[in-house]
């Protein structure tokens, strides 16, 4: 039963590349509750938000003298529960950048999840999923973290360069100064690739256009976190994109594929021979149906690959074949967007970023 509490004075919170969140709570609303974990996102000026809080501070070290599991990541721990002293005569980890902010008392190691006691640590945005089954196991056990893991499509070997399969390559050209990108979202989409394929572009200096299908901009994801669009897609329509990228999740992909003026862009995008492309069960629910795969090769959710027309690549996590790029699932999802930036801006700059994310 996870709350997403927010520092500031108001629900609405806009994170370090420009995604926009709503959350469940203030965290003066959270004072008097009980929780089994508190755990702390990275990001600046984020964690530096987080350490001035002082109604969190106050929740945290109560947390930890009665022997709860505190839980950061990133900047965090230097910068929220380091400044607190609650990492003394721990080993702890974050952000390779911010290593020499953790202070002198604390046992500074370069794992990717660093469990010491009742806290956890982590690196970055690329230890994210790592992190996050590190902490059901600490509340659950191995066995429930593994049952989590599974369908996610994590990766096998954590920390190795990404690949892709790529057939029938051709160079992604863009028009303007960067590449322009449309991103669908709905009530139901899966949160973790929106938020990482968004995340992921704008660091790499792409225009992410985020467009709701729904009547409002702001949607409800399929684990419940609430994301606040750009724009509506009767207004991001009218604007012409280098890469339309559809995220998966239930309900949130048969939304797309019920949407006329998404289907009938994404016509058009083809057809002009432009990149576009799909994860999870977007694949298969969207492009398949409405004879977007036809002749190409393409990946989607395990559970889903029954209903694409040539299953002959499915197994690989990336799938490019031409202007058609395709993936598996939330924990391919890094991978996914990775291979868009190398397509757009060469293997370099993607393995460039993969790093600085930790990802790599």
């Amino acid at each position: 039963d996870v709350t997403v509490a927010s520092a500031a004075s108001d629900l609405r919170v806009d994170a370090c590349w420009g995604i926009k969140l709503v959350a469940d709570s203030l965290i003066s609303d959270c004072k008097g509750s009980s929780f089994d974990l508190i755990a702390l996102p990275g990001g600046m000026p984020g964690s530096a938000s987080l350490r001035d809080c002082e109604v969190l501070e106050e929740m945290v070290r109560k947390q930890s003298e009665s022997g709860g599991i505190n839980a950061a990541i990133c900047a965090a721990p230097a910068v929220a529960l380091g400044s607190w002293g609650l990492l003394k005569g721990l080993k702890a980890t974050c952000y390779p950048a911010f290593m020499d902010k953790l202070p002198a008392d604390v046992t500074k190691v370069e794992s990717r999840v660093q469990v010491d006691g009742k806290v956890v640590t982590s690196r970055g945005a690329g230890t994210a999923i790592e992190f996050s089954l590190a902490l059901i196991e600490m509340l659950y056990g191995k066995e429930k973290s593994e049952e989590v893991a599974g369908p996610m499509v994590t990766r096998p070997h954590h920390g190795e360069d990404y690949t892709m399969m790529e057939l029938n390559p051709v160079e992604w050209k863009y028009d303007h100064d960067t590449p322009q990108v449309l991103v669908p979202i709905a009530n139901g989409s899966e949160e973790m690739e929106a938020v990482m394929i968004i995340d992921i572009l704008r660091r790499a200096k792409a225009n992410v256009v985020v467009a709701s299908v729904e009547d409002g901009l702001e949607i409800v994801a399929s684990r419940k976190v609430k994301i606040v669009a750009d724009k509506l897609l009767d207004e991001a329509v009218k604007l012409q994109y280098d890469l339309i990228v559809l995220p998966g999740g239930l309900p949130g992909a048969p939304a797309f594929t019920n949407s006329a003026k998404l289907v009938d862009l994404l016509k058009k995008q083809a057809e002009s021979n432009k990149p576009y492309g799909a994860i999870c069960a977007s694949p298969a629910l969207v492009l398949e149906p409405h004879g977007l795969l036809k002749g190409k090769k393409a990946t989607a959710y395990p559970a889903m690959c029954s209903k694409l027309s040539d299953k002959s690549e499915s197994e690989n996590r990336v799938v490019v074949d031409g202007n058609l790029i395709t993936s598996r699932g939330p924990g391919t999802s890094m991978e996914f967007a990775l291979a868009i930036v190398e397509k757009f801006f060469g293997r370099e700059k993607a393995l460039d970023l993969a790093r600085s994310l930790v990802f790599v």
